[in-house]
């Protein structure tokens, strides 16, 4: 299987649009997955789920990203680098801010950050819980793929003293010889192995009009629009794989809570989907500024991570249908396995994200379906699911224009 990629048909300046979108909508998985993970197991446990499914994606998609913009290393800057394209820093939304002191030593603040803004009214509890629990373990897993003698240590982060602190939080980062090696999260080897780990893509084309690789400076901000269409058609590929690596790891540790409850285990991980699926749709609908009816549906399940990559997703896209066949995707027991004629909440989810009217129609087995877009007289009410990860700042959010500056050692 190796179709080309959904996402060439998009001009440069949409990609440019579409791959921060991307990288937020990845965020979102969290916001999506962990308020049913709370509610059937415990907040405790949600913490110990999102640890485990972040260590197991993480240093994989983030060497993934390395090798396909040419930017692999072993110092602070190309941790730096792989920040900047990674789901778990999704740009402005989770601002960092870098300072590279030499190619050992550098430290990053967040001017603003979106999760932390998420969960500040949930009190003081969760906060502890992302900032000191998730972070402590994530931050140095995420380093791994660089460095294993990396080391990512705060220097203040909340809970906020005052209240308002600004920036929200600050972070050295270190690589010495005398660390400790970090090692790998035993689901990490499980994670490698899944058809998604695999997944090749195509190559960029270094004679594209604009940059093909960031093997340059480090930038103060990443600027999407300056890489040719070739660079940014993979990353939007890559970044849509980071996706379907967390939620894989996601799924791991969802299953090994529910134990032999494999039906719930199941049932969280849809919710996932669905909140997630009619997030995505909205924003990507909104940012393309793609048309509304079911024209405009058919295109942006076409473009919705869900399905994409194609190399990882076998789907076929008609006048208003999207027909799926079994793919690397189903061997995996990614998000579109989660979806079919007995089960339509995820993609009524996207449909009704482009307008309430719209719903879906599926006919079929589990792993080959088609999915008809209808419209209703009648216009749905919003799914619970989709209403709960709206809870987060990040269904809101607005990209900024920004200025992209080389930054030098200080």
């Amino acid at each position: 299987m190796n179709q080309r990629s959904r996402y060439a048909t998009l001009s440069r300046e949409q990609l440019a649009t579409l791959v921060p979108e991307l990288l937020l909508i990845g965020q979102m998985i969290d916001r999506s997955g962990m308020a049913w993970c709370i509610s059937n197991f415990g907040r405790e446990a949600m913490l110990e789920i999102a640890i485990e499914e972040w260590m197991g994606a993480s240093p994989i998609y983030t060497r993934r990203m390395q090798k396909a913009l040419r930017y692999e290393g072993t110092d602070v800057i190309t941790i730096f680098k792989g920040l900047q394209l990674d789901i778990g820093a999704p740009p402005q939304f989770m601002d960092f801010r870098y300072t590279v002191h030499d190619r050992w030593h550098g430290e990053f603040h967040l001017d603003h950050c979106g999760a932390l803004l998420d969960v500040e009214p949930m009190g003081e509890d969760y906060v502890r819980g992302m900032c000191h629990d998730i972070e402590d373990p994530t931050f140095d897993a995420t380093a791994v793929a660089t460095n294993r003698r990396a080391q990512i240590r705060p220097i203040h982060r909340p809970p906020r003293t005052p209240a308002d602190r600004h920036p929200h939080c600050a972070w050295t980062v270190v690589i010495d010889d005398s660390h400790p090696e970090v090692a790998d999260h035993p689901v990490l080897e499980v994670i490698a192995r899944t058809r998604a780990a695999r997944t090749e893509l195509d190559p960029i084309d270094a004679a594209d009009e604009g940059a093909g690789d960031y093997s340059g400076e480090l930038l103060s901000d990443f600027d999407f629009s300056a890489f040719s269409h070739s660079a940014l058609v993979r990353m939007a590929d890559e970044v849509c794989l980071q996706m379907h690596l967390l939620n894989l790891s996601f799924v791991i540790a969802v299953g090994a809570r529910a134990g032999a409850d494999q039906a719930l285990a199941t049932e969280i991980c849809t919710k996932q989907l669905t909140g997630v699926a009619g997030l995505a749709a909205e924003r990507i609908h909104r940012a393309l500024e793609l048309p509304g009816g079911i024209d405009g549906a058919v295109e942006m399940l076409r473009l919705h991570p869900m399905f994409n990559p194609a190399a990882y997703v076998d789907a076929e896209f008609g006048p208003d249908s999207a027909q799926v066949q079994r793919s690397p995707a189903h061997e995996d027991g990614a998000w579109v396995a989660l979806v079919h004629p007995g089960e339509s909440r995820p993609l009524q989810a996207a449909v009704a994200g482009v307008d309430p009217h719209l719903d879906v129609e599926l006919s079929g087995t589990d792993t080959d379906w088609t999915a008809r877009i209808v419209r209703r007289d009648v216009p749905t009410r919003e799914l619970g699911e989709v209403a709960v990860v709206k809870f987060s700042g990040g269904a809101s959010f607005e990209f900024q224009p920004r200025k992209s500056l080389p930054l030098t050692v200080v």
